[in-house]
């Protein structure tokens, strides 16, 4: 096991992971300059997007905070040249460790078990690279064809592209916390708590509305302290 952890963390594997992660780095500035610059597009004045650049920052800190906790663990059996690298591109720990775990039983040991060697470590690798680029494929080849498709399926109605996109926002979040809501114990208590928790500041941020960008991030950090008191 230390044979494959030398290598995991070898100064040259993590030069080689760096130009992934500068490049990260410099599409998420670029993103954020076209951003704000292209405000004015959606009648937006430059104090209101920047604002909205604010919330998103703030509404950020829990999911990183989750991240960041799965990643250390993710590191000592990875190390941290690949979980670095891989967290910066997909950012979903779950999905990472699931696919690592997945490349090590495919070669019938248990994921940083004591025969978890480098063959094995190798397969891990491989099978987080492979099921990343089915997403970057369907958004090289799709993505300019979605545009089209909201637009038949709403027929150019603005109101009704918001009704459908907020439609489709509340299945994917209902999905996503249909999980933790079944497991029960603190992820049940987690997920109650902070959708408690967002009600009350939605109500207390009317009369102080410049609460209401801080709401989300708030109530994600809520959540998590009750989870953690009540553990599964």
């Amino acid at each position: 096991m230390s044979d494959y952890l030398k290598i995991a963390n070898d100064p040259w594997l993590w030069v080689m992971c760096a130009p992934v992660i500068i490049l990260s780095a410099i599409q998420a500035m670029l993103f954020a300059r076209r951003a704000v610059k292209s405000g004015s597009v959606a009648n937006m004045t430059r104090k209101e997007a920047t604002s909205a650049f604010r919330i998103g920052a703030i509404s950020a800190i829990g999911p990183a905070m989750a991240v960041f906790i799965v990643m250390l663990g993710m590191m000592a059996v990875v190390g941290g040249p690949i979980t670095w690298m891989r967290l910066s591109i997909i950012g979903s720990a779950s999905t990472e460790l699931t696919a690592s775990t997945m490349g090590a039983q495919a070669m019938g040991v248990e994921f940083g078990g004591p025969d978890y060697g480098v063959v094995e470590y190798a397969n891990s690798v491989w099978v987080m690279a492979l099921n990343g680029s089915g997403w970057l494929l369907f958004s090289a080849l799709f993505t300019h064809k979605l545009d089209g498709l909201q637009n038949k399926i709403s027929k150019g109605d603005p109101k009704l592209i918001g009704l459908i996109g907020g439609a489709a926002m509340l299945g994917a979040m209902s999905y996503l916390v249909s999980d933790h809501i079944l497991a029960g114990g603190g992820r049940l208590v987690a997920a109650l708590i902070s959708g408690f928790a967002m009600i009350g500041l939605i109500k207390l941020s009317e009369k102080m509305p410049k609460l209401a960008e801080y709401n989300l991030g708030i109530a994600m950090i809520i959540g998590m302290i009750a989870g953690s008191i009540f553990p599964a």
